[in-house]
């Protein structure tokens, strides 16, 4: 039987040889390890929007016999690790009293609120694995060195492009955000050069400006750091670093509680690398606000 990160790396290799209803599959599968190892295949095949022939599919075009083949991949996966989030998951689904009173108590809302919340906790706990952790470093690393970063972040995407830019913005003026009113934000590229980075966030489904972006800067000779969701996203190619993030969500919407999360975490290492500088700058950002009045007074000094 194949190695869990075997079979993954499979599927990435195999990706664009896909049919698009292949490719659904086959980025839910990447995407939902967890989903995989607990679920039955037609309720896997409904959360992704398939038919469930479409998993067994998916199984015969990698080579295996069928799709019990992959969820039993993911499930060793979670044996290996048996103190994680989806090792209580599955033993709660396995007939464990105390995980489901807890969420049978609520009402139907509470229920979703409680899967939503349990959901989130487990995709941001996944950030602090090994691998994330490596691409965090090498990604902080790169905008440390940076003479200036260029943050992108399209439709949803904004907030957390947003985030990272603000907080930067109060630790000095390293940053651009390509935001420009009258479609003038790719006009900030118009100095970057080589030794400056380009921070582009985006998920499924991937903006066609934030592509023509990363892309113009890989010709700049420019560094692109991407916060995305897959490893068969197109900026991944065309990353140096790129830092995956969970975004599927129990409700309507994607999630960006994660790609958020990494928003914090960059922020909080770049900081940290010189810590008395960013003090400084945050004191000169406390006079400033001060001035303008722009807290009530009432409230605490923050704490750094």
């Amino acid at each position: 039987m194949l190695h869990r990160k075997s079979l993954k790396d499979q599927i990435v290799r195999d990706f664009d040889a896909m049919s698009p209803q292949l490719q659904q599959a086959a980025r839910y599968v990447l995407e939902n390890p967890q989903d995989v190892a607990l679920m039955s295949m037609r309720r896997l095949a409904r959360n992704a929007g398939l038919q469930p022939a479409t998993m067994t599919r998916l199984a015969k075009f990698l080579g295996l016999k069928g799709y019990d083949d992959i969820r039993a991949h993911y499930a060793a996966a979670i044996r290996t690790h048996a103190d994680g989030f989806a090792a209580r998951a599955m033993g709660q689904q396995t007939g464990n009293p105390g995980g489901q009173s807890e969420a049978a108590s609520h009402s139907e809302a509470g229920v979703l609120a409680y899967e939503m919340l349990q959901s989130r906790a487990a995709q941001i706990a996944r950030l602090s694995e090994a691998r994330s952790l490596a691409s965090l470093q090498a990604a902080a690393d790169h905008l440390g060195r940076a003479r200036r970063i260029y943050v992108l972040g399209m439709r949803s995407c904004h907030s957390v492009a947003w985030h990272f830019h603000y907080v930067m913005t109060l630790l000095g003026e390293k940053t651009e955000h390509l935001d420009g009113p009258a479609g003038t934000g790719a006009d900030g590229l118009l100095r970057a050069r080589e030794g400056d980075v380009l921070l582009v966030i985006s998920i499924n489904p991937y903006t066609q400006y934030s592509l023509e972006l990363a892309a113009m800067a890989r010709e700049k000779a420019m560094t692109v750091i991407a916060i995305t969701d897959s490893e068969v996203s197109p900026f991944v190619a065309i990353s140096e670093v790129a830092i995956l993030c969970a975004t599927e969500s129990q409700s309507f919407f994607h999630t960006l509680a994660p790609a958020l999360a990494v928003s914090e975490v960059l922020c909080g290492l770049l900081a940290a690398s010189d810590r008395q500088a960013a003090l400084e700058a945050l004191q000169r950002a406390d006079r400033h606000l001060d001035a303008l009045h722009i807290y009530s007074n009432t409230m605490p000094q923050r704490r750094v």
